[in-house]
């Protein structure tokens, strides 16, 4: 299992937040604005980790990645990582949203009794 635990942990990330989209967070329904939200930081985030490998500042063991590796020598696993995490985030981010805004309805229609 070592070298599927990273994937594992991120699609445990991905089912973990999945109800949040259902009850109503609306993130992957809008993809352009998810896409002009992740890719940017993103991109920034793989470069640091390319020059950092390149550099020999870090690298990954091979016996917990799958061997994948995207250009500069990323694997695979923290591409995904970069997607993944901050797609949870706002996620989260607009549940708590639509949580705050039904907490603020009902606490007017409580005051108006």
């Amino acid at each position: 299992m070592g070298q599927f635990e990273y994937l594992i942990v991120l699609a445990a990330c991905v089912l973990v937040t999945l109800p949040l989209e259902l009850a109503g967070a609306r993130v992957y329904r809008q993809p352009r604005r998810l896409a002009r939200t992740v890719l940017p930081v993103a991109l920034v985030f793989l470069v640091w980790d390319a020059l950092a490998i390149a550099g020999r500042v870090w690298d990954y063991a091979p016996g917990r990645v799958t061997g994948i590796r995207a250009p500069f020598a990323v694997p695979l696993e923290e591409v995904l990582f970069f997607v993944v995490i901050p797609i949870c985030g706002l996620l989260t981010y607009e549940a708590v949203q639509l949580t705050a805004a039904l907490v603020r309805r009902l606490a007017r229609k409580e005051a108006r009794r």
